[in-house]
């Protein structure tokens, strides 16, 4: 197995470990002795200036002779952009900054002369007359499952469409050609996550997954290895027709593992493993936020608010990519991944049978029985009876009751269903790090307002009224902003989006469309802040006001009420009776710590 990121003896630190795939590297401080980074011995650039100062020392240059023939005095001008005295020393041994311009594509020309004006080098990291260098990408039709129809490209023109884009669509990422590798082979990880509820947002993460190898040693792409599917793409359903498939008969071996044996062979070898765990807890998380948004559009559309539905839940396989360094990278998430537990032998040809995996049960089965256990709708009804019961039973009598039945099997199973079962496979990472990761719902508090405005149940978009209704609660219009110019904002942005849709059965405002609307309106609002804090103050603003509004709504609903009672005469005994002048229904007092309650909630 290769170092798990470890950096030859004598070369820095890897900076992938700080920053994501694909940026550009930072400028980095050039080695002493003049030799640029990554450039080979006598190709470097020329020296930098102490060593030319050495160099014109040697050969016993004199002083600086001035057009006169005198030597230049401090008082004399001086050449543009030298300095004298000690300052033109520090100046002079200062190391020149190196800079990485191998992906600077129609930036190049512009860098190029920025580094020159500046003395900064270049360093091109691959060369351009090796075609190995150029990124390859990975073509992942739209519709398409279990690695049917993937295939690599260098050139983005290569991408085989049938139909024009609109009618087939495709995913193509940017192909990772320095995985970590493990018996020389590529390898990705299937974790299964459990979206247990929206609202609120409930994540929970298995504690071990599969680990799915490629069947042939890897090598970088090139345009000669590309079709090697083998080689490059992780996914069983291909592999498993390879010669060389291994069908795992214990956890540890075979091409396809248990994940925990990979985190036992890494940390046998001094991986950070606690580190690998939360790097991959935070791009679950981070993944999920992401979703949420869109998630709770459709849902309600489904599920109208307020009346009592079924309980919701969805296992995810987020299938993701060490990198060498042992940074996690995601590589797409499943929506319907694959709980078979067993796999397709063939005896003979075109004869097959099903063989039992013990891989894929130990990790599937109990990520489907704990989740099952997890959204038990029993599970609260029998811990309210509990309570109930040892309210009314003092504990000596308890104790009693316990004692005469600790001899009787079948009322400890029927007391606790799941004392023979094990510990949870599945471990909760939100709310429980929510802290951590509050800043990035900002989205998710912009579709909450999407969602409010909708109106009409089951639509996932945003009509004129509704949108001119958020504006106008919200106290969003004022003179510099009319609510003409609120219908153009709407048309321009609705009709953009809608153009590049696929689905056009319904018109109106998408919740990416509303986003883009919400920015444009808080950079309009509050122009001096950095743009995170124009979209937090807006979101604060408008939430606010609807919180205001809803109190003023409760107020005006309870007074009718009892406008309406006050109007009805009672009889008692055939006395006829006026009620007494109510009391105040909300004072101030009472309205702010009710706002507060709400914002709190909010929050």
């Amino acid at each position: 197995m290769e170092p798990a990121g470890a950096p030859p003896p004598g070369c820095a630190p890897a900076r992938e470990a700080e920053e994501p795939p694909g940026s550009p590297a930072l400028p980095a401080e050039e080695p002493q002795g003049g030799q640029s980074a990554g450039a080979p011995p006598g190709e470097g650039a020329p020296p930098p200036p102490a060593a030319a100062e050495r160099e014109r020392d040697h050969h016993g240059a004199g002083p600086q002779q001035g057009p006169s023939g005198r030597a230049a005095r401090g008082g004399g001008r001086r050449a543009p952009g030298r300095r004298g005295g000690e300052e033109g020393g520090c100046a002079a041994r200062r190391p020149r900054v190196t800079v990485d311009s191998s992906k600077a594509k129609t930036s190049l020309e512009a860098l190029k002369i920025s580094l020159r004006q500046l003395r900064w080098r270049e360093v091109r990291m691959m060369k351009d007359s090796d075609p190995s260098w150029k990124p390859t990408f990975i073509v992942k039709p739209d519709g398409g499952c279990q690695g049917d129809g993937i295939y690599l490209i260098k050139d983005p023109s290569d991408i085989r469409l049938t139909g024009s884009i609109q009618s087939r669509p495709a995913v193509v990422q940017e192909y990772i050609c320095k995985p970590l590798l493990v018996d020389k082979l590529k390898f990705d990880i299937r974790l299964y996550v459990l979206l247990k509820s929206l609202e609120p947002l409930e994540i929970y993460i298995a504690k071990d997954g599969l680990s799915r190898f490629c069947t042939e040693p890897y090598q970088e792409p090139t345009l000669k290895n590309l079709h090697q599917v083998f080689m490059h793409l992780t996914n069983y359903s291909l592999n498993i027709h390879s010669g060389n498939f291994i069908h795992s008969d214990s956890v540890n071996t075979g091409s396809k593992r248990t994940f925990s044996s990979i985190l036992c062979r890494l940390s046998s070898r001094g991986a950070d493993v606690k580190k690998l765990w939360s790097d991959i807890i935070s791009l679950v998380i981070k993944t999920i936020i992401a979703l949420t948004p869109e998630l709770k559009v459709y849902y309600q559309s489904d599920i109208p608010a307020g009346k009592p539905g079924p309980t919701c839940f969805q296992i995810l396989g987020f299938d993701i990519l060490l990198m060498k360094n042992l940074k996690p990278v995601l590589l797409e998430v499943n929506a319907n991944p694959s709980m078979r537990i067993e796999h397709e032998q063939e005896l003979s040809p075109g004869v097959f049978e099903n063989v039992p995996s013990p891989v894929d049960e130990e990790v599937k089965v109990a990520v489907i029985r704990d989740t099952l256990r997890l959204v038990d709708p029993h599970k609260k009804k029998r811990k309210d009876i509990q309570c109930q019961t040892l309210e009314h039973v003092s504990e000596a009598s308890e104790e009693l009751l316990d004692a005469g039945r600790a001899d009787r099997p079948e009322y400890e199973a029927s007391r606790s269903p799941e004392a023979g079962l094990p510990s949870l496979c599945l471990k909760q990472v939100f709310p429980k790090y929510a802290k951590q990761f509050n800043y990035l719902r900002l989205v998710d508090r912009v579709a909450a307002l999407f969602i409010r405005f909708l109106g009409v149940k089951g639509t996932t978009k945003l009509g004129p009224t509704g949108f001119r209704t958020f504006i106008r609660n919200c106290k969003l219009s004022n003179s510099n902003f009319s609510m003409a110019s609120v219908d153009i904002l709407y048309i321009d942005i609705t009709r953009r989006w809608n153009s590049m849709g696929i689905d056009h059965k319904e018109s109106g405002m998408c919740l990416q469309a509303f986003v883009e609307a919400f920015f444009c309106l808080a950079q309009k609002k509050y122009k001096s802040l950095p743009l995170h804090e124009q979209v937090a103050s807006l979101i604060d603003f408008c939430e606010y006001h609807l919180a205001a509004l809803d109190e003023k709504r409760l107020v005006c609903g309870r007074g009718i009420v009892e406008r309406r009672s006050a109007v009805v005469p009672c009889q008692v005994d055939g006395l006829h009776l006026t009620p007494a002048a109510h009391t105040p229904l909300l004072n101030r007092t009472a309205t702010a710590s009710k706002f507060a309650d709400y914002r709190n909630h909010r929050y």
